[in-house]
């Protein structure tokens, strides 16, 4: 899937969490400075940058299959080597990386144990693939309250069946693909054995209510997709219903990732 919306809107819609996950997600790399390392599904740049800020422009790649993101990420951040291509067909040569990582990307892959498989590719035997998801089969990702309220008003809105891996709660709205809790299960498939699973806890602040739901009215993704395809009497709906969810005045919500990480075999023989 990709995001064919501007990088400012997937930053207001998603940034004030994935900013602050990069940091700790990025750390499960213990990359050294210098070392050669793939930003995969890169979005707007919000990992991009911590990991030019850990090994120098010079040493990050990244790839997105949305021209806007790529272009944002070469304005952003000078000097990095950025790609238009997908997880499943990366392009590089074998053993390019020291790390390949993956943040809050391989529920949006079309074939996700490719997308490892790929990562894995490209990166030398003994480095790190790492990737990333929020927490929804536990309910402890930043669409929460939205999946809630969405499930709450139903009926479901038409296609919006229960994806594959993707555990019980809202539909295709608000998730897609392979979720946190299979996210070790992919590794394996994709020959990464003995996959190390954490979890990181991220916090982000709003001014109110407002705040909160206006990035939701952007098209960004599947919960922008779904907003955008009510009609003006839903909608108001399920922003009153989100609304009342909250908490009034400003807030703070809490958001939990899955993180798994493995190293890369060497070949046989």
């Amino acid at each position: 899937m990709t995001f064919d919306v501007a990088a400012d809107a997937y930053l207001r819609f998603m940034g004030r969490y994935s900013e602050r996950l990069a940091q700790p997600f990025a750390a499960l790399a213990d990359l050294a400075p210098g070392e050669r390392v793939l930003d995969v599904g890169c979005g707007p740049g919000a990992l991009t940058a911590r990991l030019v800020e850990l090994v120098g422009a010079g040493a990050v790649s990244a790839v997105d299959p949305s021209a806007s993101f790529v272009e944002a990420v070469r304005e952003r951040l000078p000097g990095v080597d950025v790609h238009t291509g997908t997880a499943e067909r990366l392009p590089f040569p074998d053993g390019t990386f020291g790390a390949a990582l993956a943040q809050l990307v391989v529920h949006f892959m079309t074939d996700a144990v490719a997308g490892l498989r790929e990562m894995a590719r490209v990166t030398t035997p003994g480095g790190t693939v790492a990737t990333c998801l929020w927490d929804q089969e536990g309910d402890r990702w930043p669409l929460a309250v939205f999946s809630r309220a969405v499930r709450e008003l139903g009926p479901p809105a038409p296609g919006e069946g229960r994806p594959a891996g993707a555990g019980a709660g809202a539909g295709a709205a608000v998730r897609a693909g392979v979720g946190a809790d299979r996210l070790a299960d992919v590794f394996r498939a994709a020959g990464l054995a003995a996959p190390e699973e954490s979890t990181v806890t991220v916090e982000a602040s709003f001014a109110g209510f407002d705040d909160w739901w206006e990035p939701f009215t952007l098209g960004v993704g599947p919960a922008g997709d779904h907003v955008r395809g009510l009609d003006e009497v839903a909608r108001t709906r399920l922003r009153d219903r989100c609304a009342a969810l909250l908490p009034t005045g400003s807030f703070t919500l809490t958001a939990s990732a899955v993180c798994v990480r493995a190293r890369v075999p060497a070949p046989p023989g």
